[in-house]
């Protein structure tokens, strides 16, 4: 007993601490970031090295140059080519954001809406959306982007043959075209009246949620919301002297001028993308219900809920729990495809630094670490605030 104590006393201190699970996980946490760092300042170095040889230095000077290109769709700051691809990075940053914004929203409508239809007892309309799922999921979505394109340009006519509505809309193969407003003196009060009305229907909901705790009574949150929201802005539209007018498209030359247009590479990306994704998201809404105890429906029906309330108030809460975290996924893909935009010419982020700016300054490092940053933040914005809902929603535990 005294011999092995002994030993043990006269073991090297390294293989003692290197026996001590803690220490030794620290040590391999430290080698490892030791590594890592190693192989990150080898790149950098090597990346130094063929800068210099090719006559570059690394310099991000080039954004304040002018980009000298123009960009077709800027529905939210002007651009010319006199600006520099500072401006240009904004425009492609801000129609990237348009696409993923507007695709999430269409995707997660038609998603949600695939996914009950896909359980519904009906065979012909559950047939005809397992169809459409099947065949949607196993095409490349470049395909699927460029269909939908090529039906805008092949299929509409040219602007000089337009489709009119009421000689206000216009449907061309060049986009969409219809009055845009133009704010007058005065439509201040309207703004104004209008972020009112926010706050005051989010101070009845979150008064109107206490009181429902407190007595049970509910009252039509919608209806008062939508009152509220609709009505003291155009009552103070109205006072203030009908402050807005409107521009109408006219057609000059070979296309249309003023108003507001909607390009149709906007539309075929935006489209293509969203019911792609749709179809990802339908399958995790489909699981997510199957998921929930049919034990839970069946209650609810005992208590008199008809199909439709089940679904909304038991089904739908409790299937959310399983739905979100993939959910999240789909969302993150559905950003990252819209990288494909530059296949169609719609100039997103990729297309306009990473792309035409690239090509004109020969800063491809400079031009790609912005791309990457780009993404990686607005993946990071949105996990971090599907993690944020999910956690909301999740069991408490008491």
């Amino acid at each position: 007993m005294s011999s092995v104590s002994v030993t043990a006393k006269e073991s090297p201190l390294l293989l003692r601490l290197w026996r001590n699970q803690e220490y030794r996980s620290v040590f391999i946490q430290i080698m490892t970031m030791l590594i890592l760092f190693t192989f990150l300042g080898l790149i950098g170095n090597n990346v130094s090295n063929n800068l210099e040889k090719a006559g570059k230095d690394f310099s991000f000077s080039f954004l304040s140059y002018p980009a000298g290109y123009d960009i077709t769709f800027q529905p939210f700051i002007s651009f010319s080519p006199t600006d520099t691809h500072f401006r240009a990075a904004i425009v492609g940053l801000l129609n990237t954001l348009l696409v993923a914004f507007s695709g999430v929203i269409i995707a997660s409508i038609m998603g949600f809406t695939m996914g009950v239809l896909r359980l519904s007892n009906n065979w012909l309309i559950s047939r005809l959306v397992y169809v459409f799922l099947e065949f949607t999921r196993n095409v490349p979505v470049l395909l699927h982007i460029f269909f939908i394109y090529s039906i805008f340009l092949y299929i509409l006519p040219v602007p000089k043959k337009a489709i009119s509505i009421s000689n206000t809309v216009f449907l061309t193969n060049r986009g969409f075209y219809w009055p845009s407003p133009v704010f007058e003196d005065g439509f201040g009060y309207v703004w104004f009246a209008f972020l009112t009305s926010i706050a005051a229907v989010i101070t009845f909901l979150i008064w109107e949620r206490k009181n429902q705790d407190k007595t049970g009574e509910k009252y039509p949150s919608f209806i008062i919301s939508a009152a509220l929201i609709i009505g003291l802005p155009l009552l103070t539209f109205f006072i203030s002297g009908s402050p807005l007018s409107w521009e109408i498209p006219v057609i000059k030359g070979f296309n249309f001028k003023g108003g507001t247009a909607i390009k149709p590479e906007y539309i075929a990306l935006t489209f293509a993308l969203a019911y792609y994704t749709s179809c990802f998201i339908a399958e995790i809404v489909r699981s997510g219900i199957l998921a929930v105890s049919r034990g839970q429906s069946e209650a609810s029906l005992a208590l008199g809920l008809s199909h439709g309330k089940t679904l909304r108030l038991v089904v739908i809460p409790q299937a959310l729990r399983v739905i979100i975290p993939p959910l999240a996924s789909q969302y993150l893909n559905l950003t990252k495809n819209s990288s494909l935009a530059i296949a169609i010419g719609y100039m997103d982020v990729v297309a306009t630094i990473g792309g035409i700016s690239l090509m004109q300054t020969g800063r491809e490092m400079e031009s790609m670490i912005l791309v990457l940053l780009t993404y990686l933040i607005i993946s990071l914005l949105i996990s971090a605030f599907m993690n944020w809902f999910n956690k909301r929603i999740s069991l408490v535990e008491r």
